[in-house]
């Protein structure tokens, strides 16, 4: 084992043990949880060597990373997230290889996506960013739409062709009633989705927590938590 595998399945055990004792603690199965591991910056051969310890869900943030990464990648068995605020001039590259975008967070960018996944003859799965942090009718620091804007949303992208809602993201706001308040910020998501699942009941994906609090976000009840740092650590960045 080379040392990176090393020190990837070191951190990969340490993170599986945060889940399951979280699972353990809030009275839910260790299935209830999916892992998605956040390898923005870092280069293909990680994401290689995750794969090779069972990983399946990975995560980017940059189209311009993301890319080149994905095709260097294309002979493996992953579902590749997109993450990050996305242009629409950036949509027919992501269409082209993410699985599902959880960064949905206008109407424009609904109908960029449904043209891009049409013409792919691809059917992607959409989660609502919500943005706790932001007012009626506002979009958040750091994207994402506010609470009052998700019913919208949802209909816009359950009736576009091509795309599937699967349910809603968040990320723990820096600013707002909820900054420092992760459990709370992640309670209100999951208050948002029951009213989102009593129109949609397919839509119960919940995409919450992130290396620092992905134990808040397992409580509340989040069905998948984005982990980067946690797993790779910090080394040399992407150019």
């Amino acid at each position: 084992m080379t040392d990176r595998k090393a020190q990837l399945a070191a951190n990969l055990a340490q993170v599986e043990e945060r889940i399951v004792s979280s699972c353990a603690a809030a009275g839910r199965k260790r299935e209830e949880v999916t892992l998605i591991v956040v390898t923005k910056t870092y280069p293909a051969s990680d994401v290689r060597i995750l794969h090779q310890l069972g990983v399946r869900h990975v995560a980017e943030n940059r189209d311009q990373d993301a890319a080149p990464k994905a095709t260097a990648c294309a002979d493996l068995s992953l579902t590749w997230h997109f993450v990050g605020q996305l242009q629409t001039n950036k949509v027919r590259s992501v269409t082209s290889y993410a699985d599902v975008v959880q960064s949905v967070d206008r109407a424009k960018l609904v109908t960029a996506l449904s043209t891009a996944a049409v013409r792919g003859e691809r059917e992607l799965g959409c989660l609502i960013q919500v943005a706790l942090d932001a007012e009626s009718g506002e979009r958040g620091e750091r994207g994402g739409v506010a609470p009052d804007g998700v019913e919208e949303l949802a209909a816009a992208i359950g009736g576009a062709p091509g795309l599937r809602l699967d349910g809603l993201m968040t990320v723990a706001p820096l600013a707002g009633e909820y900054a420092g308040r992760q459990r709370a910020a992640f309670d209100r998501l999951m208050e948002i989705s029951s009213r989102l699942r009593a129109d949609h009941p397919a839509a119960n994906m919940v995409s919450a927590g992130m290396s620092g609090d992905l134990e808040d976000a397992v409580a509340a009840g989040a069905t998948h938590v984005r982990v980067g740092t946690a797993v790779l650590g910090v080394r040399p960045r992407l150019g």
